[in-house]
């Protein structure tokens, strides 16, 4: 009755469903570790350039600074580096509408910002799905289990719970994989669609807050000129 020779007695089709919620379960804890990294790591950039944005530095040269980097850039870093980019090219105009202007910038970020978004999100829809779906898939397989156990009983003349109860047991396994598979799941999706949420928020307010300054520096610059 050890959960080792329970696993290896059961049915094929109580075998694949094991094998299944196992596969999905390792997985699961994969993408989990993973995107508690990336997550972390975007927290701890956007800390850091927030820092270093409000500290005075001059914008041109950050901007230099992050152009002329060969990592990939991210999080704020690479929306203050789309606006900015955006924001010189327009700045060469000298009758360029200020309106105009803010609205390539705008779009430039916000190009920029859905880029983040989307590596942000990306595999929380699997968590979800494994959260949602791993019990079914673990009742099914203790289900079929179940059927077996009952059916077997057809052959036997007297039905006794010690010859129900290996089949039951083995069967019930699924539905505990199952379990494990969901539960890791969903406490994962919730907590870190939360710390998404957060982040997007901040890049969204960091965006609006350098609209604004961009917008005050043209206008600083077209006033000179035009003295």
């Amino acid at each position: 009755m050890s959960i080792t020779h329970l696993i290896m007695d059961a049915s094929l089709v109580v075998k694949l469903v094991m094998l299944l919620l196992l596969v999905v379960s390792m997985l699961s804890w994969t993408i989990i570790f993973i995107k508690w990294s990336v997550i972390k790591k975007a927290r701890v950039e956007a800390d850091k350039f927030e820092r270093r944005f409000w500290s005075g530095a001059d914008l041109g040269e950050l901007y230099k600074k992050l152009s002329a980097r060969r990592t990939r850039l991210a999080g704020m870093e690479l929306i203050f580096e789309s606006g900015f980019r955006e924001f010189a090219h327009l700045r060469k105009n000298p009758h360029a509408d200020p309106s105009v202007m803010l609205q390539g910038v705008q779009r430039a970020m916000r190009v920029a910002l859905n880029k983040e978004v989307d590596r942000l999100e990306m595999h929380l829809s699997f968590l979800a799905t494994v959260g949602s779906t791993s019990p079914y898939v673990g009742l099914f397989g203790t289900v079929w289990g179940i059927m077996n156990s009952f059916m077997a009983l057809g052959n036997v003349k007297q039905a006794t719970i010690s010859s129900v109860a290996p089949g039951i047991a083995e069967a019930l396994i699924a539905t505990a994989m199952g379990l494990f598979a969901a539960i890791p799941a969903v406490i994962a999706y919730n907590r870190y669609s939360n710390d998404v949420e957060r982040l997007i928020s901040r890049y969204d307010i960091f965006a609006e807050e350098f609209s604004s300054i961009l917008q005050r520096q043209f206008h600083a610059t077209v006033a000179g000129q035009a003295e």
